[in-house]
């Protein structure tokens, strides 16, 4: 999952950051299941994917039970039961639909939840506008509030293509627009000089209590790949017969390779022997030329096995990312761009933000001096920290707001239902 509701340094705390931000992030979750059916917000067809309509639930109920319940005078809540439907992980807070249910929650409706939303961001803005001062803990609990949301918006557009892309007529979210094809350049790989390195969050603003616990690692000489890998070299080691040589995989993803029949990133289609994929445009044929997407960790390692290579670990990820593209490159692929796909790189953009979550070689483990907060908020890192793996960037659904080169994503190795690829690494 990704990391949520855990905060550390105080945001921008004025009335009208607030009410312009709350208005913008909640709206956006509106757009991007306006193009769907009442019929594609109600299924989970697996246990990783939530209905769309639970989404929008449990991110309303989190400003609901969060700030509205504790902080505005006389609330009254909108429906009792809905604690129990829209509460996802907080054990502190009660009983809870398991995730795996959330499938058989045809009640309340689509349209009730929509009314949900309604009553709670004008119970939201009455309380901005009723408020003269907002102490550190309201504006802390608003800004993470709306990260969590914003979390939220790239969850539901993976899981929206992962319903749609799974139903037998692919259907398309949204008509095709005109995408110029970058083809992609050759690889190269960037140089990293060894030193002692300062990783974590270093900047003023909002940052996640993972991100935090600054602290100093030594790294080696190093390169990494100066773009992403695209379907074309993934392409390549398919054909190679890197789905049939164990010798690529860990232990267990070999193992998960013959128990699952992997044989290509997720939404691959070979059709009369030409690779197709499912997109959010329907059906197309694999661009040889985009960064390849929907791959587990157990198949980026393998790949950069078969290339003689490695993933970088988090830190070299950073440091690398620091250095080479310390700010975000006004070409770099997210939710605002609309292209809902992955895009080949240009000139100079190294792809380190947007396009697709980099899968690192770390595993998810607690940062130097890392303290789980207090209280029911505590409970969304510290107890994830274990048998997951780094990824870095963000994607193409991803907020530009959103991400740092600070920012730590953690995924279970085996799953790709979300916008993941490879960036290679290896040592001097």
């Amino acid at each position: 999952m990704i990391s949520t509701v855990t905060y550390s340094k105080p945001p921008d705390s004025s009335l009208s950051y607030f009410k312009e931000k709350y208005q913008r992030v909640r709206n956006q979750s509106l757009r991007l299941c306006a193009p769907l059916e009442k019929e594609d917000m109600v299924v989970q067809p697996v246990v990783d994917v939530s209905p769309p309509k639970w989404h929008l639930g449990h991110t309303t109920w989190f400003f609901e039970k969060m700030i509205l319940e504790t902080h505005a005078k006389n609330y009254q809540v909108y429906h009792p039961e809905f604690n129990f439907v829209f509460n996802s992980y907080y054990e502190s807070i009660g009983k809870r639909v398991l995730r795996t249910d959330r499938g058989n929650l045809t009640r309340p409706t689509t349209e009730e939840i929509y009314k949900y939303r309604a009553y709670v961001d004008e119970q939201m803005l009455a309380f901005l506008n009723t408020t003269t001062d907002l102490n550190p803990e309201i504006a802390n609990l608003l800004e993470l509030g709306l990260q969590h949301e914003q979390q939220h918006q790239e969850l539901l557009v993976y899981d929206i293509k992962y319903i749609l892309g799974n139903n037998p007529l692919f259907p398309a979210y949204t008509p095709k627009e005109t995408i110029p094809t970058t083809e992609s350049r050759p690889l190269v790989f960037l140089p990293i000089s060894a030193g002692n390195y300062t990783i974590g969050h270093q900047q003023e603003g909002f940052c996640f209590d993972n991100e935090l616990g600054v602290h100093q690692v030594y790294l080696h000489d190093y390169e990494v790949g100066d773009r992403l890998i695209t379907n074309g070299e993934y392409l390549e080691f398919i054909e190679a017969g890197g789905y049939q040589d164990f010798r690529h995989w860990y232990m267990e993803g070999w193992a998960w390779v013959q128990e699952n029949k992997e044989t290509a990133p997720m939404h691959w289609h070979q059709i009369d022997n030409e690779w197709h994929q499912y997109t959010f445009f329907g059906l197309q044929k694999l661009n040889l030329h985009e960064p390849v997407t929907h791959v587990s960790h157990y198949e980026a390692a393998a790949f950069a096995q078969w290339k003689g290579m490695r993933l970088p670990t988090e830190f070299e990820w950073e440091v690398a990312c620091r250095t080479h593209e310390a700010t975000i490159h006004p070409e770099a692929n997210f939710i605002e761009n609309a292209a809902l796909s992955t895009l080949g790189a240009t000139e100079g953009h190294y792809q380190f933000y947007g396009d697709v979550w980099e899968w690192t070689n770390s595993a998810y483990l607690p940062y130097p001096f890392f303290k789980t907060k207090e209280g029911a908020i505590g409970e969304y890192n510290g107890k994830f920290m274990i048998n997951q793996m780094v990824l870095k960037g963000g994607s193409f659904a991803t907020p530009k707001d959103h991400v740092r080169s600070s920012y730590r994503n953690f995924f279970h190795p085996q799953l790709k239902w979300h916008f993941t690829g490879i960036r290679l690494a290896k040592h001097v």
